[in-house]
């Protein structure tokens, strides 16, 4: 039996596609948690409307960025989410590397306003809170 090119092209492509998608859901969710309550816990709520500092994280995954109900954001949150900006799990690992400098790059500006001071250098760290609160939606 002989497969066309066409096919193999497709499996090959799906195949890049879902081990750059598990590359993101490599996280680890129990180190997660650990290192949520230690880095993010302080400013951040995972309860429905519970906004600290920074705004609630539930159900974060797949929100519009700058529409957490009730929290105040500034402007150019809000500018990135009309945008088309949403928190998927590849935007969040790079958000956490440095919040300012990727809205910045995503809205094409110099300079933005973001009370968001954290700058989380590890991938691994990242990973792990994003695959934390990846774990918590599917619950």
């Amino acid at each position: 039996m002989r497969i066309s090119k066409t096919i193999i092209a497709a499996l090959t492509a799906s195949g890049i596609a879902l081990s750059a998608s598990a590359a993101l859901a490599e996280g680890d969710p129990t180190q997660g948690e650990k290192d949520f309550k230690k880095k993010c816990d302080a400013c951040h709520s995972l309860k429905e409307g519970k906004n600290k500092i920074g705004p609630s994280l539930f159900n974060i995954v797949g929100r519009q960025t700058g529409t957490a109900p009730g929290y105040k954001f500034s402007p150019d949150y809000v500018e990135a989410g009309q945008k088309g900006l949403k928190w998927d799990p590849e935007q969040l690992v790079a958000y956490l590397e440095n919040p300012s400098k990727f809205l910045a790059a995503n809205l094409k500006k110099a300079r933005v306003k973001s009370r968001m001071r954290n700058k989380f250098k590890k991938i691994e760290l990242r990973e792990n809170i994003v695959a934390y609160l990846q774990f918590l939606q599917k619950k």
